[in-house]
């Protein structure tokens, strides 16, 4: 019996849905999906909902439909600990040394001009090429790697 491959998104919990997506778009060459039908715009639709529904989500894809859709949701609490799941930003995939090193402290201040915060170099050990622990623009870990 053959198994079948699931689609599936990742949800974000966060303090501002748009803006936190808008960010991921950048970093990843997502796209913000059209608007449901009916609606010309995603403001058109935002304010068709109810006030306490009002910029409560939002979502953005893959353009190529490749890579999972990104979903992010307002909640009320903060981040208060490391996260439990984090992405993996692939930047210098196949690339060793200093040549890796170099692409990643490119995208690196890249990312850091749209908001996102450089953390920690973690240097290759021998087992784990070397990466760039990083945070989005609400503090969410993830690894330019």
């Amino acid at each position: 019996m053959a198994s079948m491959i699931k689609q599936f998104q990742v949800t974000f919990d966060c303090a501002e849905p748009e803006r936190v997506a808008r960010f991921w778009c950048e970093v990843l060459g997502y796209v913000v999906p059209p608007p449901p039908e009916g609606f010309a715009t995603w403001d058109e639709f935002n304010r068709s909902l109810p006030p306490e529904r009002q910029d409560a989500a939002f979502a953005c894809v893959d353009p190529t439909g490749a890579g999972p859709r990104l979903y992010f949701q307002r909640v009320p609490e903060g981040k208060i600990v490391k996260n439990r799941v984090h992405l993996d930003v692939r930047a210098g995939t196949g690339l060793v040394g200093e040549e890796r090193l170099a692409v990643l402290e490119a995208e690196c201040a890249r990312l850091v001009s749209l908001g996102a915060v450089r953390v920690q170099l973690l240097r290759a050990d021998g087992v784990n090429e070397s990466c760039i622990v990083m945070q989005d623009v609400e503090g969410n870990e993830f690894c330019l790697d």
